[in-house]
C-alpha cells in the first residue's frame, strides 16, 4: 500500500513510461514532417479529437468511478473484520466464565484468540495469491495445523474450528445459550466478510469494456497531433504529451484500483490491517510474547507491498 502522502514521480510516470515514449516519438515526427517537409495536409479540424476527447472522458470518469467503488468496498468489508475481530474476541473473553480458574478454560480463551489472529491473516494471504498456511504455525497448535492441512479452504475450516469450539463451550456450560447465540452471530459476520472479500477478487472487471476504452484512448492520441498542428506547430510536442499523459494516468488509476487484492502499491493494506487486528487481540489477552514478535514480522512485510 502507498503509505506516503508525496508520491514519488519516477513510480507515477513509471507506470506509463512505454506509451510516453511512443506519444513523444509519434508527435515529434508529426510536426516534423508538417514544419521541415511542408506536408500541411494532414491537419484535421481540432473538433473531431476534441469531439473524442469528450466522450472518452465520459467514459473514463465512469471507469474510475466503478473502479474505486470495488476499492472502496473492499476497504469497508476490511474495517468491518477489524471491529468483529476485536467483538469476538472480547465476547470470548467476558462470557466464557471460568470461576476455579481451570487451565482448560484460559487454554481454550488463548487457543481461540489466536485462531482469529491467525483467520485474518490466512484471508490476507489467500486473497493476494500466497499459501494461507503461511506464517499460521505461530497461532495453532499441533491439532489444529493438522485438522487444516486437510482442508481445501483455510479460512472456512478456521472458522469450522471456531465453531466446534464454542459447541465444546456451551456443553462444558463455560457459557450460556444465549451467549452461543451472540459469539456465532460474530461467526457468521465474520463468513459474510470472507465471501464479499472472494466475490471481488473472483469478480474480474468487464475485460471488453477496459479494451474498448483503452483502444479509444490510442486513437485520441493518434488523432490529436493532426489536429493541433496546424495551431501550435513545434509546441503542439509538449501539449500532446500532456494531454495524453493525463488520459494515460487516468486509465492506469483505474485499472489498478479495480483490483484491491493483486499485491501493488494500490491494494486495500490487509497486511497493515492484519497487523493492527494482532496488536489489538494480543492487548485484549494480554500475550507479551506473541506481541514482541510483531516488529520482526513486520520488518519482512510478508505478502505486502510498502513504500515508507
Amino acid at each position: 500500500m502507498l503509505l506516503r502522502n508525496n508520491i514519488p514521480l519516477t513510480y507515477i510516470f513509471g507506470k506509463i513510461k512505454t506509451e510516453l515514449i511512443f506519444v513523444i516519438a509519434y508527435s515529434v515526427g508529426i510536426v516534423i514532417l508538417y514544419q521541415n517537409f511542408h506536408v500541411s495536409r494532414i491537419s484535421i479540424p481540432i473538433a473531431v479529437p476534441a469531439l473524442l476527447g469528450t466522450i472518452i472522458s465520459l467514459l473514463l470518469a465512469f471507469r474510475s468511478n466503478q473502479a474505486y467503488d470495488r476499492w472502496w468496498e473492499a476497504r469497508i468489508i476490511w474495517g468491518a473484520i477489524v471491529n468483529d475481530s476485536r467483538t469476538i474476541s472480547r465476547q470470548i473473553l467476558s462470557f466464557v466464565e471460568n470461576p476455579y480458574e481451570l487451565e482448560e478454560v484460559e487454554e481454550f480463551k488463548e487457543r481461540f484468540i489466536k485462531r482469529q489472529i491467525a483467520w485474518c491473516n490466512a484471508l490476507s494471504q489467500s486473497l493476494r495469491g500466497f499459501s494461507a498456511h503461511k506464517g499460521l504455525e505461530r497461532y495453532l497448535d499441533k491439532n489444529e495445523l493438522a485438522f487444516i492441512k486437510k482442508q481445501r479452504n483455510v479460512t472456512v475450516a478456521l472458522l469450522e474450528l471456531h465453531a466446534m469450539d464454542l459447541k465444546k463451550a456451551l456443553n462444558e456450560g463455560w457459557i450460556n445459550r444465549y451467549q452461543q447465540i451472540e459469539i456465532n452471530k460474530s461467526i457468521t459476520a465474520l463468513c459474510n466478510h470472507m465471501g464479499g472479500s472472494e466475490r471481488i477478487k473472483n469478480t474480474v472487471f468487464p475485460v471488453t469494456y477496459s479494451k474498448y476504452i483503452n483502444m479509444s484512448i490510442h486513437l485520441f492520441i493518434v488523432l490529436l497531433p493532426f489536429g493541433l498542428i496546424e495551431y501550435f506547430g513545434y509546441m503542439e510536442v509538449p501539449l500532446v504529451i500532456a494531454i495524453a499523459t493525463f488520459f494515460l494516468l487516468v486509465e492506469k488509476m483505474a485499472v489498478h484500483l479495480q483490483d484491491p487484492f493483486e499485491n501493488k502499491p494500490t491494494d486495500t493494506p490487509t497486511t497493515t490491517i492484519c497487523r493492527n487486528i494482532e496488536k489489538d487481540l494480543c492487548q485484549m489477552l494480554d500475550d507479551n510474547k506473541l506481541y514482541e514478535d510483531l516488529p520482526q514480522l513486520e520488518k519482512s512485510g510478508i505478502g505486502s507491498y510498502y513504500i515508507l
